[in-house]
């Protein structure tokens, strides 16, 4: 039998972001789940992990995440940190889906029984490991804390190529909307990919990334030549104590110049008939598919239709929970509800049908979830959003938005720059012109 993991309480604070410049970042098979650089609640994990050789096996993993009150060193007890992209779930339910070109793996996850919890909200840092290794983990960490860490050099220029021009996306929304019209989907997520050429040094783009903007479900996650960097403001699907939680974002305004400007966008994005209409669908979607493996009667939205405002946007945000039933597993789970509804649209398999057709090309990792699933069965995933994916020779950025009938291209063209420019921005890039 394997002995359990151990937590042991470090004497003092230390960064997260110094804890994984220390060790982890050097590692080959290194993450951090990251609450952001000036998070007072939260948690933050630091870690390194070996790659599942066998995937399938997170998905057997039974959702119960039931609280142990000795545990002090937050929800994440051990077991996979990584993603899952959204070719492999769409093709599951049933979706027509394009080639992937193998660059980056759909799934990847770290088997993770070493790392640092971090308690944002009391400011506590907890070394996590089996008994036997858990104190050489306690002084390395320690005599991290004594390191420096200089600034991030800002990046080379670059030019980001898009996959559509701005007209051929305004177009692409035209569609949608004739679509719509003809009674086939209520909404649909239009996605297009930026990609820039040449080395990317992952770690510094992400904590460009991160200090750019902020977010409570951001992460680097990286495996041999490929990694995942983001800043996700839209936590996918969290289990606790077995009941299911997902967060879907629909509805965007850029932050204003000024407070008084800030303030009216985000009324006016509140006020919006056609961003509450798309939020409440994506809402009744999510209803829908929680409750194939839920309790019956169990599901209902939480909450609704609120305004959350990060560094460059700010987002309307809705809550939907329910009682999982017995059993249920996490690959259970995710046939009910992944791919995420806010990136496909409604109905969720006729969308994605013709999404397929619009978009004549793989999202890859974008558009899919990366975080945590732990061998109690707790999780926490947020979605592939707002994220860079960087791979041997470039990087890419995917970016979107809701299209319904009511929808201005215009507007949605501009949307799109709004989401892609942050993570771009920190590979060193500018949109292509237009956008």
């Amino acid at each position: 039998m394997t002995d359990p993991l151990v937590a042991v309480r470090l004497e003092a604070w230390i960064d997260p972001e110094r804890a994984f410049l220390s060790g982890p970042a050097r590692h080959p098979h290194a993450f951090w789940l990251d609450a952001g650089p000036a998070a007072v609640e939260g948690w933050s994990w630091v870690g390194t992990g070996e790659p599942e050789l066998r995937p399938e096996r997170v998905r057997e993993v039974v959702c119960d995440g039931a609280r142990d009150a000795a545990w002090p060193a937050g929800r994440f007890r051990g077991g996979w940190i990584g993603w899952l992209g959204y070719e492999d779930a769409a093709s599951r339910v049933g979706a027509p889906v394009a080639a992937d070109d193998g660059t980056v793996p759909q799934a990847m996850w770290l088997r993770v029984e070493r790392f640092l919890a971090f308690d944002h909200r009391t400011a506590a840092v907890w070394a996590v490991a089996r008994a036997a290794e858990v104190e050489e983990l306690v002084r390395d960490t320690q005599a991290s804390a004594l390191a420096g860490v200089g600034p991030v050099a800002p990046p080379d220029p670059r030019v980001a190529r898009s996959r559509d021009t701005p007209e051929e996306y305004a177009q692409l929304i035209e569609r949608c909307r004739g679509a719509i019209r003809e009674g086939d989907a209520y909404q649909l997520c239009l996605t297009t990919r930026f990609a820039v050429d040449g080395d990317v040094d992952p770690v510094a783009t992400y904590r460009r990334l991160r200090t750019a903007t902020p977010a409570h479900h951001g992460g680097f996650i990286s495996s041999g030549a490929v990694a995942l960097a983001s800043a996700s403001p839209e936590r996918f699907l969290e289990v606790t104590d077995g009941v299911v939680r997902t967060r879907p974002i629909k509805g965007t305004r850029p932050r204003g110049t000024t407070i008084e400007a800030d303030t009216a966008l985000a009324a006016e994005l509140l006020a919006s008939e056609k961003e509450r209409a798309e939020n409440v669908m994506i809402v009744d979607l999510m209803r829908n598919d929680l409750s194939r493996v839920c309790v019956p009667g169990s599901v209902a939205a939480e909450r609704l239709l609120e305004v959350e405002s990060y560094a460059a946007v700010h987002q309307l945000v809705s809550t939907v929970a329910g009682r999982l039933d017995d059993a249920t597993t996490f690959g259970d789970l995710l046939g009910a509800a992944f791919p995420a509804g806010s990136m496909t649209g409604a109905p969720k398999l006729s969308a994605m049908t013709i999404l397929h057709s619009l978009e004549r090309a793989p999202r890859g990792v974008f558009a899919g979830c990366f975080g945590w699933v732990g061998d109690d069965g707790a999780l926490d995933l947020a979605m592939v959003i707002r994220s860079i994916v960087t791979h041997p020779g470039g990087a890419y950025v995917g970016a979107g938005g809701g299209i319904t009938w009511r929808s201005d291209a215009a507007a949605e063209v501009a949307e799109v720059g709004v989401k892609a420019r942050g993570p771009l921005a920190a590979l060193g890039a500018d949109p292509p012109p237009g956008w």
